[in-house]
């Protein structure tokens, strides 16, 4: 434990300040023999058109493989990669890090990954910034989790103009496509947001039978709302029609939501939509619109709203920036699922004993951490004997949505150790 001796209990309040007044001194380390900075808007816009190419073979693969990835509940667990027949343009590395539980780009062990955790734990965002940046120009060359643990701290603490900065370079450097800007709702915004999530999984047709399901979602007074849409193969005008009212009610409603597998839903629908042809009628594409805005992809959804405006007559909507939303990849376990706070600090008793009550009579412990910013060395220490207790009890434990600084410092004190809990992070 001496590598972790100079960490010592804050104020929340001052930290957080401080973390934040850091990040406007630090100065960019992308220099002459670094990732490039591009410098024109055009050749930015080059690059996305490039990488919003790319995303769309991937697409493609994904869409072909989703049943096998998603469906087959052992894949999860398994130390499987993915099938050889995955293009060569894409590394076998990241993809399975997308995939499979407690797996990473790199190592645990790296020494950069392990700072850069344990800082932004300790409060010190600032610091952890400037020492993840600098190893972008070495170590981040070949590896991409410094790259995605930037971006969920920029995420986190609301740096958006940090983020863009370093999305172009990832994108033109992997030659992939960039991540969208999704920020965390600030924690003093959400205050209570801990508890039992509402969640639905609806597949592998979207029509008529989905009413009642999302009846009970709408009707529930759960903090978060979790739609799982990634298993759906084939949708009717009726399907599309109930989800999109559901969505927008959400959506209007302010509803903290979180909607899993959108980019399989939209390539489903995006076979059925022509340009003039007004055959599906408006639902599908106004489903494909609602996905494209709740999944924050403003350029595609601006060329979409033509094509409908084109094909219907009618003015086109307008896109907006959604604050309560945010998109995660689709699972293969549904149910309700217990909501981690923005902020998890200390040694956490209250949210302890809260996961004590969720876990009576389940077999299966969902703990969804796609609200939480950021967790402590003490309090990531409590949960950890917590949990353990569970799985001696032959529960499994999942965190899921695991932002990645978060999941580097989960990984660095030995929660994969645990035979019965696993780690998901997110996916970019």
């Amino acid at each position: 434990m001496g590598l972790f001796s100079f960490l010592k209990k804050k104020s929340d309040t001052p930290a957080d300040e401080e973390a934040s007044d850091s990040f406007l001194a630090v100065d960019t380390r992308l220099r002459a023999g670094e990732p490039s900075r591009l410098a024109s808007e055009a050749e930015r816009e080059r690059q996305r058109a490039i990488a919003r190419a790319t995303a769309a073979k991937i697409d493609e693969i994904e869409l072909e493989m989703s049943s096998a990835i998603f469906d087959d509940e052992p894949a999860w667990g398994s130390a499987a990669r993915r099938p050889a027949a995955a293009p060569a343009s894409v590394p076998d590395l990241a993809l399975a890090a997308d995939e499979l539980p407690d797996a990473a780009a790199v190592p645990a062990t790296a020494p950069v990954v392990e700072e850069g955790a344990i800082l932004y734990a300790n409060g010190q965002a600032g610091a952890a910034d400037s020492l993840l940046r600098d190893s972008l120009a070495d170590f981040g060359r070949r590896e991409r989790l410094p790259w995605w643990m930037l971006f969920d701290l920029y995420q986190a603490t609301g740096q958006e103009t940090r983020f863009e900065s370093i999305a172009i370079d990832y994108a033109s450097h992997f030659e992939t496509s960039p991540p969208a800007w999704q920020p965390l709702p600030l924690a003093h915004d959400l205050p209570q947001l801990t508890g039992v999530a509402a969640a639905e999984s609806f597949g592998p047709v979207l029509d008529g039978g989905i009413a009642a399901r999302l009846q009970r979602l709408l009707a529930a007074k759960a903090p978060l709302v979790r739609v799982d849409v990634g298993a759906v193969r084939s949708a009717d005008a009726e399907g599309c029609t109930l989800l999109l009212k559901a969505l927008q009610t959400l959506r209007k409603e302010g509803r903290e939501l979180v909607l899993a597998g959108a980019d399989t839903l939209m390539a489903t629908l995006r076979p059925m939509l022509a340009v003039g042809e007004r055959t599906p009628g408006e639902a599908p594409w106004l489903l494909l619109l609602e996905l494209l805005l709740l999944s924050n992809r403003e350029k595609d959804f601006e060329e979409s709203a033509m094509d409908y405006c084109v094909t219907f007559e009618v003015s086109p909507p307008s896109f907006e920036t959604l604050t309560h939303v945010s998109t995660a990849a689709p699972a293969p376990v549904a149910g309700d699922r217990f909501l981690l706070p923005p902020l998890a600090l200390g040694d956490c008793a209250a949210l302890l004993t809260a996961i004590d009550a969720y876990a009576e009579g389940r077999e299966v412990l969902v703990l969804d951490c796609s609200r939480l910013a950021r967790m402590d060395y003490a309090c990531a220490t409590a949960l950890q004997g917590r949990l353990r207790l569970h799985t001696q009890q032959r529960r499994r434990v999942e965190l899921r949505e695991l932002n990645h600084m978060v999941a580097a410092l989960l990984r660095l004190l030995g929660y994969t150790h645990d035979g019965g809990i696993r780690l998901y992070p997110h996916r970019y």
